[in-house]
């Protein structure tokens, strides 16, 4: 479906348009998303502690935290090609705060794993953000958009890090819950703000720039609802899906990772840690481990803005090769960091892997809205769930003692590194070439008009 009135230009202090609330809401929730589906990964030594886990456990909940997200994402994929995306986050945030909430409730391991694996389904929140902000802006800044709400949202892996430790001291030093009750009141106050949000989100935003879907179908400007389900099976189809399947597990799915390892990693691998007091040695490890994170405030716009300026010049091959040279690096980037056994000189190595990791995530979503325009949701669905499949598959590497988590991570790196090869495989047609072209063109065109019109006025 192509749609007009797109946006040419991202205008971040504009909250009057479609396009620009589309924008601010999807990152927004998705921050809260994911503020929300890592928040209790800071908080695992309490928890630890309090139900006595065992290493295995803990590298189940690390499986069980991203394992059903594959299957959400593609059923929110084929979703939003149905109903619209705006009814899709209302409903995936408002449902989703259930077991965010409700995991603190859990009084034993299984309890725990099962909450631990529900939550997993708001990370479908994704799929949701980059299909709103591909109908909203126009191929010349398509990929700036997407790679921006993603980076912003993705914040929220980071911020929880740091705030959720913080939050927890609060709760116990200040209000005076104890440690059995800091870590749950904190998770279900964190789902209840996505619940807010999911409300807001139904009220603030539209589906399309010329309206909902719903609207639009009754009006003739798009087909039934009924006659977007083949999309799907044409997406899985296509060989190309695939591949940014298998490339976007090797650069998401590597986040996801890093957001349920990094901060327990820091705090018993290092001896500076290790010494410290534990609540205290726990939000310290935090504050590193979200530097990781927060790495997307700017990387991932890059990612998404450089793979534009690389198609506004070479085409489409152009976003490709941008790709391949971003993963490429990250694979390196991470074996680096997987070697540093000094404190001081892992944090920011670190920061240089996550930098790669964002850039690379940018970069794929620059190109994944080419692929199949007809079947963009199932497209965004299926690629994303390779970021989940991929971290679920990285998660038994982490199942063993967290002094062997350096030797997984340098694994990862390393078959990074070759997947970043499979890039070439994503080739585009001439006329595809020509279409996408003459869109960016067009695009350009009228942001020069409307930047003339509003330096005349």
């Amino acid at each position: 479906m192509d749609l007009q009135s797109k946006a040419t230009r991202i205008r971040l202090f504009d909250f009057s348009t479609p396009q620009m609330r589309a924008f601010h809401m999807s990152w927004f929730a998705f921050f809260l998303c994911f503020f929300a589906w890592f928040g209790i990964a800071p908080l695992m030594g309490a928890v630890e502690e309090e139900m006595g886990l065992n290493s295995d456990q803990i590298g189940w909940c690390i499986i069980g935290s991203v394992a059903i997200t594959v299957l959400a994402r593609l059923l929110v994929g084929w979703l939003c090609d149905r109903i619209g995306p705006r009814i899709c986050y209302s409903v995936l945030l408002v449902f989703g705060s259930i077991p965010v909430m409700g995991i603190g409730l859990a009084q034993n391991f299984e309890t725990f794993l099962l909450f631990r694996v529900l939550i997993g389904a708001i990370g479908a929140s994704f799929v949701i953000t980059q299909y709103h902000t591909s109908q909203m802006f126009a191929p010349n800044c398509v990929g700036t958009a997407n790679a921006t709400t993603a980076g912003w949202g993705n914040m929220g892996g980071g911020a929880t890090q740091f705030a959720m430790p913080l939050l927890f001291g609060l709760l116990i030093g200040v209000f005076g819950f104890s440690d059995y009750m800091g870590w749950r009141v904190a998770m279900m106050l964190a789902g209840a703000v996505c619940a807010l949000t999911g409300v807001a989100y139904y009220f603030l935003t539209q589906d399309t720039p010329e309206g909902n879907f719903a609207d639009l179908r009754a009006q003739g400007k798009m087909p039934a609802s009924k006659k977007s389900s083949g999309s799907f099976m044409d997406a899985c189809k296509d060989y190309r899906v695939w591949v940014l399947f298998i490339i976007y597990g090797g650069c998401f799915g590597l986040e996801l990772t890093m957001n349920n390892v990094a901060a327990r990693y820091f705090a018993k691998n290092f001896d500076y840690l290790k010494d410290m007091d534990p609540l205290k040695a726990m939000w310290i490890a935090g504050l590193f481990a979200s530097a990781y994170g927060l790495t997307n405030v700017f990387a991932r716009t890059i990612g998404g803005g450089v793979g534009d300026k690389f198609g506004e010049k070479w085409g489409l091959s152009g976003r490709v090769k941008w790709l391949f040279l971003v993963l490429f690096c990250e694979g390196l980037a991470l074996m680096l960091f997987s070697q540093m056994t000094v404190l001081i000189l892992a944090v920011p190595a670190m920061i240089v892997f996550g930098i790669f990791v964002q850039m690379a995530s940018g970069a794929t979503y620059s190109v994944v809205p080419f692929v199949n325009k007809k079947s963009l949701g199932s497209v965004a669905g299926i690629v994303g769930a390779g970021g989940n499949a991929c971290a679920v598959a990285a998660g038994f590497l982490f199942k063993t003692g967290v002094e062997e988590w350096a030797t997984s991570l340098f694994i990862l790196g390393a078959l990074v590194t070759a997947c970043s090869f499979l890039s070439f495989a994503v080739t585009f047609s001439s006329e595809a070439e020509y279409e996408a072209e003459d869109a960016t063109q067009k695009a350009l065109a009228t942001r020069e008009l409307e930047l003339e019109l509003a330096s005349a006025a």
